[in-house]
């Protein structure tokens, strides 16, 4: 499948699902957005399938080595453990070893102790997998996580790159957190994507919307 064409099938299926919506909604950082991203709709076992087929895709075509596949609790746990399927079934016998491990909110005393479940990080590369980043502060601490574990983060990979200013930044929460700890954050699609796959389908002011929020939230290149 073309880099394109996976990212189109991935829209497509978030507005099927009504996890992509366009209109006005009030985001939790209180902006104005003519669009709305919840990851929470692909809660059925085709939209699941969707959603890794195409982080699968998005991780694959980066071209970075990693051991684990971490998802950080509790958003990243599904997607982890699914995606890592999805990558030995999309890429083969290269992925056949990828482990998969996420965290525990509380550190379990009994039985194999600790707060991580599945593969162990130390001395691992570790690829972080999560949803949509905003102000990366879940990324951020998915990262201090991964190295108390003795781990190295090489990469993250989230659904929906939003391209946006974070509140106390003039960087986009990507841009941020890839300076800041000096990997790449890999996207299935970004907010460029949304609008040029829609942009025939909606409305002129739904379009104006856009380039008015885009305008005053996305940094230009």
């Amino acid at each position: 499948m073309s880099n394109n064409a996976y990212k189109q099938q991935f829209l497509d299926c978030a507005v099927e699902a009504q996890a992509l919506k366009f209109g006005m909604f009030t985001l939790k950082s209180g902006r104005h957005s003519p669009y709305f991203f919840n990851m929470g709709q692909f809660n059925t076992a085709r939209y699941l399938d969707e959603l890794c087929t195409a982080y699968a895709h998005a991780i694959i075509d980066s071209g970075v080595k990693f051991d684990v596949l971490f998802g950080p609790a509790y958003k990243g746990i599904p997607l982890a453990s699914v995606t890592v399927t999805k990558l030995y079934q999309l890429g083969g016998a290269e992925y056949a070893d990828i482990g998969y491990s996420f965290n525990r909110k509380e550190k379990k005393d009994h039985g194999e102790g600790g707060s991580i479940v599945g593969t162990a990080l130390k001395g691992k590369k570790v690829f972080i997998i999560d949803d949509v980043m905003t102000a990366g502060t879940a990324i951020n601490e998915a990262f201090d996580i991964i190295k108390s574990e003795g781990g190295n983060a090489v990469a993250c990979v989230i659904a929906l790159d939003r391209m946006e200013t974070t509140k106390d930044s003039e960087k986009s929460a990507t841009n941020a957190v890839s300076e800041r700890h000096g990997v790449p954050v890999v996207s299935i699609v970004n907010f460029d994507d949304i609008v040029e796959r829609f942009r025939s389908k909606l409305s002129e002011k739904q379009l104006n919307d856009i380039q008015d929020y885009r305008d005053k939230y996305v940094p230009s290149a």
